[in-house]
């Protein structure tokens, strides 16, 4: 399924700097300020992709392009070996060998094809586990209705069927299910709130970090306060003031009411 990804106003470049700042842990607000656009927008933008950013497809240098089978159309026709090719391609010869073995050998090699089989190869993302699987699905929702986290369901899934890979998978393969909108068929839409985030996506690991705020720099724990603060004779210690001032306060309320 092909997500449409609207742009909310945002040009290419601007979708790009969303991405970036979300990535660092900005707030929807900063992010707004920083574009000077409304916060929502940026808030839209990312909620349409779960927080899950959806790159194109790219083609990688290592794989064969669409001139390299021609080539080795061509050079089948001409009755050239399958290393003769890979030498003017730049190429390994099981490179070659593999591509022409794939899409149906020598006799029914065709360029158009082969290249378009390659690219549903690469086609991202693939079918999810858990549309493939459905008793591992089945498991999967239990246990998320019952509030597990997907890294719980993980590691009791690895004890309970050890050795079985069929029963198995990854945290981060149910997260993408729960919130990548390419997979929507894999697993119920609603189960994102039973998490305990019940966040409707994802946050970027980096925002999960410690950041040492509500934290006591230095602080130094009530086991190892000096003794003078027993006696409470030095001005200064809090408890000591406090108790001063909690009995004083409470002296003055008996004068005054027995006045």
């Amino acid at each position: 399924m092909e997500a449409q990804v609207r742009d909310h106003g945002f040009s290419p470049a601007q979708q790009d700097e969303i991405w970036s700042r979300w990535r660092e842990g900005q707030s929807f607000s900063l992010i707004g300020r920083a574009l000077e656009a409304p916060m929502q927008n940026a808030r839209r933008f990312l909620l349409q992709s779960g927080g899950v950013h959806l790159t194109p497809q790219q083609r990688s240098e290592r794989h064969l392009s669409g001139n390299e089978r021609e080539e080795i159309s061509r050079g089948i026709a001409a009755g050239e070996s399958g290393r003769q090719m890979a030498g003017r391609l730049g190429r390994s010869p099981s490179t070659v060998s593999r591509e022409i073995a794939r899409n149906g050998g020598r006799d029914r090699y065709r360029a158009a094809s082969a290249e378009a089989a390659a690219y549903a190869r690469g086609r991202r993302p693939k079918q999810a586990r858990l549309d493939q699987r459905p008793a591992l699905r089945a498991l999967v929702e239990a246990k998320l209705a019952q509030c597990w986290s997907p890294e719980q369901i993980a590691g009791w899934l690895r004890r309970r069927f050890p050795g079985d890979a069929t029963m198995q998978i990854s945290h981060e393969a149910i997260c993408l299910s729960l919130y990548d909108p390419r997979r929507r068929e894999a697993i119920d839409r609603s189960l994102p709130q039973r998490l305990r985030s019940a966040r409707p996506m994802r946050r970027p690991k980096i925002a999960r970090r410690p950041t040492g705020r509500g934290i006591i720099r230095g602080m130094v724990s009530i086991s190892a306060r000096p003794a003078e603060v027993e006696d409470r004779k030095v001005p200064g210690h809090w408890e000591g003031d406090r108790a001063t001032r909690s009995c004083t306060n409470l002296s003055g309320l008996t004068d005054w009411r027995g006045s």
